[in-house]
């Protein structure tokens, strides 16, 4: 059978304009298939109804209808599209999915998607992904494209038709390419690594990342700043990597303290649940990065860096660092793998560096202190005389990374 476009929409309120969409896809070669996730009618057009929508959530389509609980009808109907969309993939029949909606319409289909692998096409159309905060929450951590129409999906003007021709060719050109999988990853045998990293990190994490890739490993560098590590949890998680590098776990600290890199509270967890290799450092983790508008007295007499407008850096108290401390011993305590955490005497970032305002020594060794005192034995914990982002550091950490990682070569087959 052929490989589905899956179309997720309702065509109680998008009718028209999701048949129109479905036509553009299919002349471009796709195979679409509408799965309709309306709560208030029926469509003889729909490949999926509503009906069966409901039923795969074990719910009844009439009693959504005749029900004003909106908040749990519509839950209902995202897990029911969820279970089909899934249904699809583990029978390898989905080549993609995309959704067409505004704002409830965008959050139903965008939630399903989230729940696909990384690496199945999504395209989300939305007249709404330009609203505060909305496009955050569609995307979350999933690789979804969003393509803000601007204006109302309502009636096939010329500017609409245009822009839903658009979303077909973007959604069957993505189709084309052959959907990435944790076998069809690990090119040419090579052992996939995620490292995590941010921009105070950076020269440690692209110097770590060029020599293992030299050594013939693939790198997959992840962005600390709460939302793109939380994805490589998730990824983790999947089986997806072979080890990992965690040079910026900074969202474990902001996510006990409130922080605008918290990372939930998963995070620093997959792999050690898996028991792959992992090498840690402290990158960032002596920061804290509240929201300006909760800041306390005491955070504005905090020492602070100001990174760019956006964000400023505050120096964490030593309460703080107690609390991030035992966190972090807790959580590397419970991993079943190999667990190297490289301590950068000599500051944790490009923020704090030795001569800087914001290094602290006597508070970053109280954090040394609480993870020797509370990690069992199995983790090795090693202190390294530099700055993180000094090459002493840097080569380090690829020693530990070659010490507990699987051998390149013999992965390669070689």
């Amino acid at each position: 059978m052929d490989r589905a476009i899956l179309l997720v929409s309702t065509l109680d309120t998008k009718g028209p304009e999701t048949l129109f969409l479905r036509d553009r896809i299919h002349e471009r070669g796709g195979h679409p298939v509408i799965l309709d996730m309306s709560m208030s009618g029926d469509s003889s057009e729909a490949d999926i109804p509503p009906s069966e929508v409901a039923a795969a959530a074990g719910a009844n389509i009439q009693e959504i209808r005749s029900s004003r609980e909106r908040r749990e009808i519509t839950r209902k109907m995202i897990n029911g599209g969820i279970k089909l969309a899934k249904d699809l993939l583990e029978a390898g029949r989905l080549a993609g999915i995309v959704g067409l909606g505004g704002s409830t319409g965008s959050l139903m289909a965008t939630e399903v998607m989230r729940t696909l692998p990384f690496g199945i096409p999504k395209l989300m159309v939305s007249s709404t992904a330009a609203l505060p905060g909305l496009a955050t929450r569609y995307i979350g951590t999933g690789d979804i494209s969003i393509l803000h129409t601007v204006i109302e999906i309502s009636g096939l003007s010329a500017p609409l038709c245009n822009l839903l021709d658009r979303a077909a060719g973007a959604i069957v050109g993505m189709a084309e390419v052959a959907p990435l999988t944790v076998q069809s990853a690990r090119r040419e045998g090579k052992p996939l690594v995620a490292m995590s990293m941010f921009g105070p990190t950076e020269r440690c994490a692209h110097h770590v990342q060029m020599s293992l890739e030299q050594a013939g490993y693939q790198v997959i560098g992840f962005s600390a700043a709460g939302v793109c590590d939380r994805a490589m949890e998730d990824m983790i998680g999947s089986g997806f990597f072979d080890a990992v590098v965690d040079l910026a776990p900074g969202g474990v600290g902001e996510e006990v303290l409130g922080g605008m890199r918290a990372a939930g509270p998963n995070r620093l967890s997959a792999a050690g649940k898996l028991g792959i290799p992992q090498v840690i450092a402290p990158g960032g983790v002596n920061l804290t990065s509240p929201r300006k508008s909760r800041y306390t007295p005491d955070h504005h007499q905090r020492r602070k860096y100001e990174l760019d407008e956006l964000r400023t850096f505050l120096r964490v108290s030593d309460e703080e660092m107690e609390q991030v401390a035992r966190v972090f011993a807790e959580k590397l305590s419970s991993a079943t793998g190999p667990t190297i955490f490289l301590f950068p005497a000599q500051g944790w970032s490009a923020v704090d560096p030795p001569t800087g305002h914001m290094f602290d020594a006597e508070q970053d060794r109280l954090f040394l202190g609480i993870l020797r005192g509370h990690v069992n034995s199995a983790v090795i914990i090693r202190e390294v005389d530099a700055n993180l982002e000094d090459e002493r550091f840097a080569d380090a950490v690829v020693e530990a990374c070659l010490e507990l990682f699987p051998r390149a070569s013999t992965s390669a087959g070689s």
